[in-house]
């Protein structure tokens, strides 16, 4: 008897998942993923694309190389999901499946904010980040601002990396002492879960760099006129451009299924990537697994990737009773690109207890070296 696995979403985890139980797989089983869009882009290039280091055909690929792995890919939206009875909708056609893997990432959820859209430039967005190039190429001199529009949002490093790489751009265009760069952060300290240290150390190298930080600073409104910023605590910033990381949600479809908690997004099953349906995972950044200091783990797509394994070999172990079951461990690493083709590196296990132990390395040749690599690798791997 034949079975059928459903993974929705084909972004890191979605394909990985997909590829991997191709692979573990009878092929009288069938693989079926699902996207809205019929390219696959790498998320952390956009910052590279944003600075002149990258053009969209460098790290973007047809979807449609899963067909000749043996994946069933359908492009379009995912319009329902039926947890209970293991069945989506894909622009109102029913897919039935054996297993489902819930893998549809974030919603960018700008809107929730007054003229955030209209003023700035979405650095999570290939239209954003492309955006953001071409006004920088026009830029002369003046006030840069990036944003974190909310305290959680996934890729934690990002902003900080984009504040950095932008602070190296100005430095070779003989801009920087015409600009001011400042970073207004809704979240505390930079890369919360990863504990003070590495905060600390982040925000030094900022700094560093002449970069104005201003943490705990949740933004109300966006007056795209007057090119104005307003903070829920009564203050204001004026820019002359704004690059922001965006509120995000989880999507449509998934919260209309009633998976989500109170924190909006997917509880899981720390270790295997369960919900609270039979046969039914998720992963990724729709999900969310609480960790022992109050925080859940960060959305990131290192954290995607292994979950994808672990789900797929386990679901590949039940159905064959080929291999072992696995566990998700949290372990993870992140790079932090710093500028002038240098990185840094944080590792670490953030399922460790009574807080995650991360470990930062400083930046150096090497690990941007090893980010752009990771790069290469993803792509030709992949497709």
């Amino acid at each position: 008897m034949s079975r059928t696995a459903v993974i929705l979403g084909a972004g890191i985890g979605g394909l990985v998942a997909a590829e991997r139980l191709r692979k573990l797989l009878p092929a009288g089983d069938h693989v079926v993923a699902v996207d809205r869009v019929r390219e696959h882009l790498f998320p952390p290039s956009l910052l590279w694309l944003m600075v002149g280091q990258r053009e969209p055909v460098d790290f973007t690929r047809a979807l449609g190389r899963l067909s000749s792995k043996g994946v069933d890919l359908r492009c379009g939206t995912v319009t329902r999901i039926d947890p209970q009875g293991r069945v989506a909708e894909v622009d109102g056609s029913a897919i039935a499946a054996d297993a489902l893997i819930i893998a549809l990432g974030t919603e960018d959820a700008s809107d929730t904010i007054p003229g955030l859209a209209d003023a700035g430039m979405n650095m999570y967005a290939m239209e954003g980040a492309m955006a953001a190039r071409e006004a920088l190429r026009r830029f002369k001199g003046g006030r840069i601002v990036i944003m974190t529009a909310a305290p959680a949002y996934k890729c934690p490093a990002a902003p900080y990396e984009a504040a950095m790489l932008l602070d190296s751009w100005l430095r070779r265009r003989g801009l920087r002492d015409k600009t001011s760069v400042t970073l207004f952060a809704a979240e505390p300290q930079p890369m919360v879960v990863t504990g003070p240290e590495v905060g600390a150390a982040v925000r030094a190298m900022i700094e560093a760099r002449g970069i104005v930080y201003r943490p705990q600073h949740q933004v109300s409104h966006v007056e795209p006129a007057t090119r104005r910023i307003g903070f829920a605590n009564g203050e204001t910033a004026d820019f002359d451009l704004l690059v922001y990381v965006p509120p995000q949600r989880a999507p449509a479809a998934v919260r209309a299924a009633g998976l989500c908690n109170e924190s909006g997004w997917i509880p899981v099953d720390r270790y295997t990537l369960q919900t609270s349906f039979e046969n039914v995972f998720a992963i990724g950044d729709v999900t969310t697994i609480p960790l022992s200091m109050g925080r859940p783990l960060p959305k990131a797509g290192m954290f995607a990737h292994g979950q994808a394994e672990v789900v797929a070999d386990n679901i590949a172990h039940r159905w064959t009773g080929k291999g072992a079951l696995r566990q998700f461990a949290g372990h993870g690493m992140c790079f932090i690109e710093t500028g002038g083709g240098r990185a840094a590196i944080g590792r670490g296990d953030f399922y460790a207890e009574p807080a995650p132990r991360v470990d930062m390395h400083p930046p150096s040749l090497l690990w941007h070296a090893g980010k752009v690599l990771y790069e290469k690798y993803w792509l030709y791997s992949r497709f």
